[in-house]
């Protein structure tokens, strides 16, 4: 063959060969029932959420979710195809859900408050872990019989979820789980919310975005999203204002460990955005660090403000403090009687602050900086003298 020959095979013989081999393979996959996607789709710009993607498809819109312990390996892939309209003939892979969700079981108390914050109170049919969820139209709602309580969210009564048949159920996944037994075969799609992982308290509430999107009430959840972003971003502004920076040491002993907060962690970007002093500021972890008490006095022992999450069992004193753990006595804010806590049990402080960490900032602003006179704080009460 002649080099003006082979110029020819290459140029003009070869590319028309591959594309007969792609029509080919085109053709192939139609025959198998295999989709081929070239269509463009809309992707949902995410301000803050950083493990969630959603694409918007003519006829159905994908949820990627990103997994939070292994970087680059999605976790679940989901595609929300209106029940309004047929079924496409061809869509990605992924759980389908037929949207809008008119009967949902949810294993967490956060999101049930969200589903009422969205006008969506009527589409709850079950919950799990009831004895969790200070929420009164929920617990009056079991009560009356229009939602089924589904016991332990680590066991939960799976008959009764069967006899219910719910479109869809919600539940946080966790690392290393062993996956959700007998909840995978009963041919219900699970929706797993990783957004309690996202690092920040602001990616986390961007999350309701998606969660509106399933209940029909998306225009009501970007409403909602924007009215938090504002006040959020306000009381931030406010907070630069002040005049005096005060340290806060957040969380206490559990058994010899002590929890703190990571300064990339939600709580530690929190502080920093009530432009409070942290002793773990410049740390980069996300999530929280293991230390002895010993360590935590001596780093942050002489922080201005105490905070902590206590569950029931009465008015806390601080000779009840003391009597947990008399090593407390050290602290500066338990010698100046500037300890706060959170009584998990008569307030819904895990059942709002995930989708309104607005008033978790404004509450750690009127500790840290009285004097800008926001009132006193929305979940926090004082530590009783006696």
């Amino acid at each position: 063959m002649s080099r003006k020959e082979m110029r020819y095979t290459k140029t003009i013989l070869f590319p028309l060969v591959m594309a007969c081999g792609v029509l080919l393979m085109l053709a192939q996959c139609r025959k198998n029932g295999t989709s081929v996607h070239n269509e463009q789709g809309d992707t949902l710009a995410m301000h803050y959420a950083t493990l969630l993607q959603i694409v918007k498809y003519d006829g159905y819109t994908t949820v990627s979710i990103a997994n939070p312990w292994k970087e680059g390996i999605p976790l679940h892939r989901y595609v929300l195809v209106d029940k309004h309209r047929p079924l496409p003939d061809h869509l990605p892979e992924g759980t389908v859900i037929r949207t809008p969700i008119e009967r949902a079981v949810i294993f967490t108390a956060s999101h049930c408050q969200l589903l009422g914050w969205l006008h969506g109170e009527r589409q709850l049919a079950g919950v799990a872990d009831l004895k969790y969820m200070s929420i009164p139209w929920v617990q009056q709602g079991v009560r009356e019989g229009t939602i089924t309580d589904c016991g332990d969210g680590m066991n939960p009564v799976v008959e009764k979820i069967i006899d219910m048949a719910p479109d869809l159920l919600m539940l946080s996944p966790f690392e290393n789980s062993g996956g959700y037994g007998q909840l995978e075969d009963i041919h219900i799609p699970l929706m797993e919310c990783a957004d309690y992982m996202e690092t920040s308290a602001l990616g986390r509430a961007e999350w309701m975005r998606l969660y509106g999107m399933l209940f029909g009430k998306e225009e009501v959840a970007d409403s909602l999203f924007n009215v938090m972003h504002q006040s959020y971003m306000a009381l931030k502004d406010s907070a630069r204002k002040a005049t005096v920076q005060r340290s806060i040491i957040t969380e206490k002993l559990t058994g010899s460990t002590w929890y703190v907060a990571g300064g990339e962690s939600s709580v530690g970007r929190l502080i920093a955005d009530a432009n409070g002093r942290y002793a773990w500021a410049d740390d980069k972890h996300s999530g929280s660090l293991s230390m002895t008490f010993e360590t935590v006095l001596d780093k942050a022992g002489q922080s201005d403000v105490w905070i902590f999450n206590h569950f029931g069992s009465g008015r806390l004193t601080y000779s009840r403090l003391a009597s947990e753990y008399p090593g407390y006595k050290e602290m500066k804010a338990f010698k100046e009687h500037n300890t706060w806590y959170v009584d998990t049990q008569q307030v819904t402080y895990f059942e709002e602050v995930p989708f309104r960490p607005d008033f978790l900032l404004r509450d750690y602003i009127c500790l840290l900086h009285p004097e800008l006179g926001l009132g006193q704080p929305k979940y926090y009460t004082p530590v009783a003298t006696e």
